[in-house]
């Protein structure tokens, strides 16, 4: 192993850590508000900072990059369309969480059907972090870990072992960070990897191109461009393994979903100091998706040039890392990868420990009649993450075997919790009288029907198509309930708002900024652009 890269990836670690260490150091967290949001005090840097590197998880450096190196472009859509759906929930659904005085996004629920709906939902959130989110988040960094310090040559180990070693070193790490540090610790580390991130990023596309035009940047963009053109377009087709369409469908119902009512990524606007900071920070969320392709589509390109066929197309970001920087910028690149999952890591289990404490456990203690203690609170909601952190070591090394690749375990299981919560969240917020009966109704009939699509028998659409259509569906059937059996009562929305709830007055401008330069993406990328014949 090349020490150069090792001291460098700890010194960037360390210096991370450091900071977040000094920064928290007179913050009080023994309050279940001050752990899990931070006691409500995150300026809008933190915010954006911490969404978009939550995002930007080890999943993502693997799983797009290998998408792009077997497919094409299509893949960035997610990220890119993200922002419209970033900029919805910054318009709609923040000023409502934030007038209601929200710990999670379940609140609402309670709040609008009934606290069984709340814990069905919350239920769901934590089965999806339990399966899908933080083993593949440790899998992920792990696969990326292993590419680029080659631990399994390294230690004579085979690949299925190094792979087990680094996930249970990260999950230890990630543990013990989130259970010591509390939310506003993650944050600040984001912040300081959010810039490391950009300056990583510019790095390896810069030294790409140089690699790719032995020694010429200018050389390698025209061999980007001139040879493969099949790799740049995001326009998938019909046939494509992600198309077009699909922006319009199941794509934007999920993105609205993880930006706006995912637990572990909305815990950081919910933590706002006031809404306008909440809004700013998720303007600036934005700019980072704007920029993401950077690490996580533009490597893959270049690695179609360096290696046309590689045996284990997972390995192509890790492996182009591995080649083409110096040492020292290896090792920092490392501790982005490792930073961007520490991140997501940490999240998914602090909201964990949020949903399970707050939604689960303290009205469990309540129904018995005992004291909700908040220090006993805090301390069940530490030992479920510990717990769920060994679960988690144990399962994820066990992802390389899913058949379809590992971008599609991350988008067929997230799928199964993700849209029937969203509907039922839509159908809440836009309606007044449809009662509890119906969302549990709904949440039965998506999860049934969706399972035998995907498993039972093919309906020859797209799982995202499949999902949108499930939404209308759903949203028909609440809708008929609510007809048949409406509560008696108009639902209110409950004012209890803990912090400011005026919104950001200039944020129209940025709004429509951040919309052009979306759409600037998909037509550079596209047959109109570099993609075109």
């Amino acid at each position: 192993m090349n020490f150069a890269i090792l001291l460098s990836f700890l010194f960037v670690t360390v210096v991370a850590a450091a900071v977040s260490i000094y920064a928290t150091r007179r913050q009080q967290q023994q309050t279940p508000v001050g752990f899990y949001l931070g006691n409500r005090s995150l300026g809008f840097w933190m915010i954006g900072s911490s969404m978009f590197l939550t995002n930007m998880s080890a999943n993502q450096f693997i799983g797009e990059n290998e998408f792009v190196y077997t497919t094409n472009m299509s893949v960035m859509a997610w990220g890119m369309s993200s922002i419209l759906a970033m900029l919805i929930v910054a318009e709609f659904l923040m000023p409502m969480y934030l007038r209601i005085g929200a710990v999670t996004t379940p609140d609402f629920l309670a709040k609008r059907f009934d606290a069984q709906t709340q814990r069905i939902v919350s239920v769901i959130f934590l089965l999806g972090y339990f399966i899908n989110l933080i083993p593949s988040v440790l899998y992920g960094c792990a696969v990326a870990i292993n590419g680029i310090f080659h631990i399994d040559q390294w230690l004579g180990i085979s690949y299925f072992s190094s792979i087990r070693l680094i996930v249970l070193i990260v999950g230890l790490v990630g543990c013990l960070y989130n259970i010591l540090g509390g939310l506003r610790a993650i944050t600040i580390t984001d912040v300081v990897q959010g810039m490391g991130m950009l300056i990583g990023g510019s790095l390896i596309v810069w030294y790409g191109f140089r690699y790719l035009g032995d020694g010429s940047i200018w050389r390698g963009v025209e061999t980007l461009t001139l040879f493969h053109r099949e790799h740049l377009d995001a326009i998938g087709g019909r046939e494509d393994v992600l198309p077009f369409g699909t922006i319009f469908t199941g794509m934007l119902l999920i993105n609205i979903y993880y930006w706006g009512m995912e637990q572990y990524i909305v815990q950081e606007a919910l933590a706002s100091r006031n809404l306008k900071e909440s809004q700013k920070g998720i303007a600036l969320a934005c700019v980072g998706k704007l920029f993401a392709p950077l690490l996580l589509n533009v490597p893959g390109l270049i690695a179609v040039h360096l290696y046309p066929s590689l045996e284990n197309s997972a390995t192509a970001f890790p492996r182009l890392v591995s080649d083409i920087l110096p040492p020292v910028f290896i090792g920092l690149v490392a501790a982005v990868v490792f930073g961007g999952a520490l991140s997501t890591f940490n999240a998914g289990l602090n909201s964990t420990g949020t949903l399970f404490t707050m939604n689960l456990y303290k009205p469990w203690l309540e129904r018995k009649g005992q004291p909700a203690d908040e220090r006993k609170l805090l301390r069940s909601g530490k030992m479920l993450q510990v717990g769920v952190t060994i679960a988690a070591i144990f399962f994820s090394p066990y992802i390389m075997y899913f058949d379809g690749g590992f971008y599609n375990y991350l988008q067929k299981v997230s799928s199964f919790f993700s849209v029937p919560v969203f509907t039922i969240m839509v159908v809440g917020l836009l309606t007044k009288k449809v009662p509890p009966i119906a969302a549990k109704i709904g949440i039965v009939f998506f999860v049934t029907v969706y399972t035998a699509t995907q498993f039972l028998f093919d309906t020859g659409l797209h799982y995202l198509h499949v999902l949108a259509l499930l939404f209308f569906a759903v949203t028909g059937i609440m809708l008929l309930v609510g007809r048949v059996k409406p509560m008696e009562a108009a639902f209110v929305l409950p004012r209890r708002a803990a912090v400011s709830i005026i919104p950001w007055k200039t944020r129209y401008v940025y709004y429509v900024l951040l919309l052009l330069m979306m759409v600037g993406m998909f037509i550079l990328f596209s047959p109109l652009g570099i993609a075109g014949a």
